[in-house]
């Protein structure tokens, strides 16, 4: 699993191809992805977990800089609380301060952009699990009832049909699922880019990944002469468009 509390301006990822303009022993770029880092700590887990902090980071991560009073207002939270929740997002690196000059002693933060991977389900411990299943049932919760508040606000705007989702099955073995959510983190990075190349009719999507494995084959299951769309109460894999996805 991964989190992406801040947006990244990286080039388009890739193998790097030689430039007949150089010289052949120039060095190539560096790979401009960020470097993946698993959030190991308990204690930075905890603090994530809280759900107000969540909300303020994905306020700042959608929104861009904000101070505590911004937060407050957007939220509905006081501005004691938003500048407590902030210190302890910062002192784990999940946010910063902008160093911008604000009116008095007015303080402004940013997510921290990175490439954020949880430890696997087999290598957290009990304790770990726990602070997990919370962040994850939050998580979970937010955007789906973000999903449908915003589907339902832009109904009659431009952008109403901007929200594709979609429902498939693959047979994958362990290592090839792990290449798959790979490819879609490095699919993700090959769309970023600077604000300063954005159009100025771009706006900001959110996008989530979901993927785990079905239950295993029971006594009660269809058989393999059955099509499994045809079980009781099933309904075909379907993309937004209501298209059948190819399934294997």
């Amino acid at each position: 699993m991964a989190q992406e509390p801040g947006a990244t301006d990286p080039a388009e990822p890739g193998h790097t191809r030689p430039d007949p303009a150089k010289p052949e022993h120039t060095a190539p770029d560096p790979d401009p992805r960020p470097a993946p880092v698993e959030l190991s700590d308990l204690a930075a887990l905890k603090a994530l977990a809280q759900p107000r902090r969540q909300w303020m980071l994905q306020h700042l991560t959608v929104h861009g800089p904000a101070t505590s009073a911004t937060l407050a207002r957007a939220l509905g939270l006081n501005t004691g609380a938003t500048s407590y929740h902030l210190r302890e997002l910062a002192r784990y690196g999940f946010v910063e301060e902008t160093g911008a000059a604000g009116h008095g002693r007015e303080r402004w933060w940013r997510a921290v952009p990175g490439d954020r991977r949880f430890p696997p389900r087999s290598r957290q411990s009990p304790e770990m699990r726990l602070v997990m299943d919370e962040l994850n049932h939050h998580a979970y919760a937010a955007d789906l009832e973000l999903f449908e508040q915003l589907q339902w606000d832009a109904v009659d705007e431009p952008w109403a049909d901007a929200f594709p989702y979609s429902r498939g099955t693959i047979r994958l073995t362990l290592p090839e699922l792990r290449e798959f959510f790979e490819e879609y983190i490095a699919l993700l990075n090959r769309y970023k880019r600077p604000e300063a190349d954005t159009p100025a009719d771009a706006r900001t999507v959110l996008t989530r990944f979901l993927a785990f494995p079905a239950q295993a084959a029971s006594a009660e299951a269809p058989t393999r002469d059955t099509p499994p769309d045809s079980a009781p109460g099933s309904t075909p894999d379907t993309a937004d468009d209501g298209r059948e996805t190819e399934t294997s």
